[in-house]
C-alpha cells in the first residue's frame, strides 16, 4: 500500500560548509531557550528544569544526537549566517550578506532546506515533503497519506502517534517515511521490508501485510500435491482466520489450514484436532 508523507527533516562544521547529512541550509540553529523554568516534581514540590545549552547546530537532529536534551523546533529565536556568521532572528535570507538559509523555509518549524515541494500541515503540525496537491490529511488517523489511499485505507485513530512496532521509535516525526499495512497500522518503510525478510504479519495483529493471493494459490497447489498420512485424512479442525477474524471448521494439513470464509492461509489452530466418529 502506498506510503505516507514524511517529515523534512537535518556535525561539526567549518565557516561557510553548507548544511548537514540532514539538511541543505545556510544557517545554523541557536538552541536559545534557555531560562530556567519551574517543572512539578510531585505535589506540592516544584523543581528546575535544566535550560537548554545555547548551542549551535546545523539542525535539530544534530542537536539531538549530541547533547542529553531535545531541541525544540517551534521555539527556535535566532540562527547564524554559515558566511558572515552572524547572529540574527529566523529568516529565510540573512540580513547581513543576504546569504539564502533555505530555498525552502517554513517560519513555525523554522526548517530551512532545498526545495523538495514541502508544505506546513497545520493538522500534523509540522512540514511534510509534498507536492501537497499529492496528499490528504486524514483527519481520523491524523496524518497525511497519499491521494490515492483517500477512501481506500482502513483509519485507526491517532495512528501516527503510536511507535513503529518494530523498531519502537516515533513514526509521526520521523524522517523515514511510513508504510501504511492494509489493517491500518503503520510501520517504518525501512523496518517493514526488513520485516518481509522474515515474514509477513503485521506485528500488531497478525494480519497480512501485503496481498498473498499469488501465495496462497500457489499453497494450495503444494497441499494438493502433498495428501496426508490415512491416519490423518479425515482429522479435522478449527480455525481462527487473522486475515478476516473468522471461524471455520476444515480438515487438518501440515502445510497450512485454509479460511473457508476468505480463503487465506493466514490462520490458527484455534482447538483441538477431531477425527470423524467413522475412522475411530
Amino acid at each position: 500500500m502506498a506510503a505516507t508523507a514524511r517529515e523534512d527533516g537535518a556535525s561539526g562544521r567549518e565557516r561557510g560548509q553548507r548544511g548537514c547529512e540532514h539538511y541543505d541550509r545556510g544557517c545554523l540553529l541557536k538552541d536559545t531557550f534557555s531560562t530556567w523554568n519551574w517543572v512539578p516534581l510531585e505535589e506540592n514540590v516544584f523543581g528546575k528544569a535544566a535550560p537548554c545549552c545555547d548551542k549551535l547546530y546545523t539542525c535539530r537532529l544534530c542537536h539531538d544526537n549530541n547533547e542529553d536534551h531535545q531541541l525544540d523546533r517551534f521555539k527556535v529565536k535566532e540562527v547564524q549566517c554559515i558566511n558572515c556568521e552572524k547572529i540574527q532572528h529566523a529568516q529565510q535570507t540573512c540580513e547581513e550578506c543576504s546569504t539564502l538559509f533555505g530555498e525552502y523555509y517554513c517560519d513555525i518549524c523554522h526548517l530551512f532546506d532545498k526545495d523538495k515541494k514541502q508544505y506546513h500541515c497545520e493538522n500534523c503540525g509540522i512540514c511534510r515533503i509534498g507536492p501537497k496537491e499529492d496528499f490528504f490529511h486524514c483527519l481520523k488517523c491524523n496524518l497525511c497519506l497519499a491521494m490515492n489511499l483517500q477512501g481506500r485505507h482502513k483509519c485507526i485513530e491517532n495512528v501516527s502517534r503510536q511507535n513503529c512496532p518494530i523498531c519502537l521509535e516515533d513514526i509521526h516525526t520521523s524522517r523515514v517515511v511510513a508504510h501504511v499495512l492494509p489493517c491500518g497500522h503503520l510501520l517504518h518503510r525501512t523496518c517493514y521490508e526488513e520485516m518481509l525478510k522474515e515474514g509477513y504479519r503485521c506485528p500488531l495483529c497478525m494480519h497480512s501485510a501485503l496481498d498473498m493471493t499469488r501465495y496462497w494459490r500457489q499453497l494450495d497447489d503444494e497441499v494438493a500435491q502433498t495428501p496426508m498420512p490415512s491416519e490423518y485424512q479425515n482429522m479435522t479442525v478449527d480455525i481462527l482466520c487473522n486475515d478476516c477474524n473468522g471461524r471455520s471448521t476444515v480438515q487438518f494439513h501440515i502445510l497450512g489450514m485454509k479460511c473457508k470464509i476468505c480463503e487465506s492461509y493466514n490462520t490458527a489452530q484455534a482447538g483441538g484436532r477431531r477425527i470423524s466418529q467413522d475412522q475411530q
